[in-house]
């Protein structure tokens, strides 16, 4: 939704992305979570690895739910870290 204040702020590219999944389910975006074989479910985004994680239940756990939906930090909310792994590998183990 700020991409275009992101181009005017930066010259690169960042290797963290976030996703809404639909239905906005904790269960939901546990189950997402669970499938993933190339990402660790992990609270620090900060590895050379592919990380991932469900930031409703972990590291936003303590801030009241209507603060975190304010925050746009919903329970369908999944935040990755994209490592050094192939990327086709890591496309393939998000769509399957």
């Amino acid at each position: 939704p700020q991409y275009a204040l992101y181009k005017k702020q930066m010259s690169g590219f960042s290797g963290m992305i976030s996703i809404y999944l639909k239905g906005d389910e904790v269960e939901k975006s546990r189950r997402f979570l669970k499938h993933l074989k190339l990402f660790t479910t992990a609270e620090s985004l900060g590895g050379y690895e592919s990380l991932v994680e469900l930031p409703a239940v972990m590291t936003h756990a303590s801030v009241p739910e209507e603060h975190r939906r304010q925050l746009g930090i919903t329970d369908g909310l999944i935040r990755m870290s994209v490592g050094l792994e192939n990327v086709r590998d890591l496309l393939e183990d998000i769509e399957d």
